[in-house]
């Protein structure tokens, strides 16, 4: 039976800090909008990150947990996007092969930014990239595997984030994170409880596909149907098991806003502070600017900037309808 998740230990995000020294970025805190809006929006740009994603930390912590022994028939995960390139960018660092299992579906976009990074990408069936999720292995690929988001040290690694933000932002009452497999929240909720219990920490998610939402209208997770949008770093069918006493302990509830209100998000960071967001890390935005927080200061991740070009430019003309602010 796998081994239960539980919050990451402040020693271990520290101890994390320490590793990835000189390999991710301190990424810094902007404000967005005016000087006078209330309540006050700060972003933490994890899209300056070298692959344009928080994920660069958590692959880089677990490789370097797992140590060169662990390493040396190489490394692979289940990803469609933002984690592929984070472990094969750490896998090229240090010289180990990296594989990445990938729906069949994935845009050739995406396959062609893991394969940049010296990725080896190997397509399958949906529910085949599902299950090895599920199972943490892929039958037939040597290596170590590398979950996504239900790892402890992938979540210490998130967690320095929350390190990041408490230290930079010192009056934050509330801080918003997408909500994808629960990794980013969850590591980033223990370090703030562990040093700021009073700060609340929120998932961020889209209308098309809220799976921890149904799980805490429900008190478990349940299936949910998705629908496809240009959001499509968050979401899922359901709430990882694993995942869920986790989640349900260290985070203050969910924020859902809708396609229409992430593509005005992606739109205003461009606008405002000349921020290029994918829709997963807009969506903490929209949810601030879009529901009720009680909180003057608020902190919203901005998770990756890996947006499709032509998606980018057809929410600046209008053509993907957003919600006017």
């Amino acid at each position: 039976m796998r081994e239960t998740l539980t919050p990451i230990p402040l020693a271990d995000i520290e101890a994390a800090r320490a590793r990835l020294q000189g390999i991710a970025l301190r990424t810094p805190l902007v404000r967005f909008g005016l000087p006078d809006d209330s309540p006050q929006i700060l972003l933490k740009l994890e899209n300056l990150q070298p692959i344009g994603s928080f994920k660069l930390r958590g692959a880089a912590n677990a490789m370097a947990v797992a140590g060169a022994a662990a390493l040396s028939n190489g490394v692979y995960t289940a990803s469609a996007g933002n984690m592929a390139q984070g472990l094969a960018w750490g896998a090229r660092q240090i010289g180990v092969r990296c594989r990445v299992i990938v729906p069949e579906t994935v845009p050739q976009t995406k396959v062609a930014a893991i394969e940049r990074l010296s990725g080896e990408v190997i397509r399958v069936p949906f529910e085949a990239w599902w299950q090895t999720m599920l199972d943490h292995h892929y039958p037939g690929i040597e290596g170590l595997f590398i979950h996504p988001f239900a790892d402890a040290a992938v979540m210490a690694g998130n967690g320095t984030i929350g390190l990041e933000i408490l230290e930079d932002a010192p009056d934050v009452e509330a801080i918003l994170v997408p909500y994808g497999g629960g990794g980013l929240s969850c590591g980033i909720a223990s370090a703030v409880r562990a040093s700021r219990p009073d700060v609340r920490v929120y998932a961020a998610e889209v209308e098309t596909s809220a799976p921890f939402t149904a799980a805490l209208a429900h008190g478990t997770p349940v299936n949910i149907s998705s629908t496809p949008s240009f959001v499509d770093g968050i979401g899922g069918k359901t709430v990882f098991a694993e995942i869920w006493p986790l989640a349900k302990e260290l985070l203050a509830g969910s924020l859902v806003a809708s396609v229409a209100e992430v593509a005005a998000a992606v739109r205003l960071l461009v606008e405002r502070n000349r921020v290029v967001a994918e829709g997963a890390g807009a969506a903490p935005v929209a949810a601030a600017l879009n529901r009720t927080i009680d909180a003057k200061t608020i902190v919203c991740v901005i998770s990756g900037g890996n947006i499709d070009s032509d998606t980018l430019a057809a929410i600046l003309h209008g053509e993907i309808p957003f919600k006017e602010h």
